[in-house]
């Protein structure tokens, strides 16, 4: 018995220890990050030092005020220096080959003596809240390479954040030096909408054979699309990617023109292979050539821009709403009150947006 106890002791003075390790680590982590010389920080990214880019980005994904006063600070020095590159977006549904894609198209662009950053909107485990996707895993040969950046964001149970997080990142990543952004999202849901808002060419992923060709043609995600690529066009599966191509090309003709009067075209490319890859990015220069001749290029710059200014007072508005510690209580008074009949959800909405503007 008292050898049981013993080992008891000896197995929980074992946990003590590596909880009392584990929150000492904790602690040093967060005293490196309050330390940070963030006039430093910013010099180093414009000297195109990789580890430098890679804290400022984890700075301005803390949400400790101490470290959005350094990331404030590093975003403004390093404004001056952006908007110098290409910003692509790429999307497609889970198992389209995204991460292949990318790998080969960043392998190109760096053989032309480019600089790469990818920047991943990665969703995240509702549960665990862990990331889903393993970019840099996938991206063996890229992620080994100097002219390469990649940095996956895990996008929890919002995509504001973000997205936030994502449009700094590009001003930082310009400033580093990195000539190409490429942003890539999973797929599914609202984040294309929101990579669509930061990028000058939106890159729709399809696969032929899927049984979505018909089904894949819908305004919305057509309509944001400025070229269409039928990814796996290799093998035996050649000619069903060539029946795809024209059903796409078939479909983008009930469409109306861009504002930025480029023609969506619809290309083939087998990733594994490298095939394909140098006429789509010569699409892209295509595109960029002609938004820029007709003013579209930095029209669309500053209209996205607009959006953001809006939608980060409307996320600050919100969050200052429902932070609120009369409004929390009041809220849950007003859903019972909903849910009893009691009274009309708006008429509820309009108690609580009087007491929030009566408070201020």
């Amino acid at each position: 018995m008292s050898q049981k106890k013993s080992a008891l002791n000896e197995t929980s003075g074992v946990n003590n220890q590596n909880i009392t390790s584990n929150s000492s680590i904790s602690k040093i982590r967060a005293k490196r990050k309050e330390n940070i010389d963030e006039v430093l920080l910013t010099k180093n990214i414009l000297k195109g030092n990789i580890t430098a880019l890679s804290q400022a980005i984890t700075l301005i994904e803390s949400k400790n005020q101490t470290h959005k006063t350094k990331s404030k600070y590093i975003i403004n020095t390093c404004l001056p220096k952006a908007s110098k590159s290409v910003r692509l977006g790429i999307t497609g549904v889970p198992g389209v080959g995204k991460s292949t894609f990318i790998e080969a198209l960043g392998k190109l662009l760096i053989s032309k003596g480019h600089k790469v950053a990818i920047l991943a909107v990665d969703p995240s485990s509702s549960v665990t809240k862990g990331s889903i996707l393993g970019d840099k895993t996938r991206m063996e040969d890229l992620v080994k390479d100097p002219n390469a950046f990649i940095r996956p964001s895990a996008s929890g149970d919002t995509l504001g954040g973000v997205a936030q997080h994502t449009r700094e990142s590009i001003i930082l990543c310009e400033a580093a030096g990195y000539d190409v952004i490429i942003i890539e999202t999973v797929g599914v849901g609202q984040s294309e909408t929101v990579v669509h808002s930061m990028v000058d060419f939106f890159l729709l992923l399809k696969l032929a054979g899927a049984g979505d060709e018909l089904q894949g043609i819908k305004r919305g995600i057509i309509e944001m699309a400025d070229s269409i690529v039928i990814n796996k066009a290799d093998s035996e599966n050649i000619k069903a990617a060539k029946l795809a191509k024209i059903e796409f090309n078939r479909a983008l003709h009930f469409y109306p023109e861009k504002e930025s009067k480029f023609q969506p075209k619809v290309l083939l490319a087998s990733a594994i292979k490298s095939e394909g890859i140098q006429e789509i990015w010569d699409t892209v220069m295509s595109y960029v050539s002609i938004t820029k001749d007709n003013n579209n290029f930095e029209t669309k710059r500053q209209n996205q821009n607009n959006y953001w200014l809006l939608q980060t007072i409307t996320d600050a508005l919100k969050s200052d709403f429902f932070s609120n510690t009369n409004i929390k209580s009041a809220l849950d008074y007003q859903k019972e009150l909903v849910a009893t009949n009691k009274t009309t959800p708006f008429d509820a909405a309009k108690q609580l947006l009087d007491l929030f503007y009566k408070e201020k």
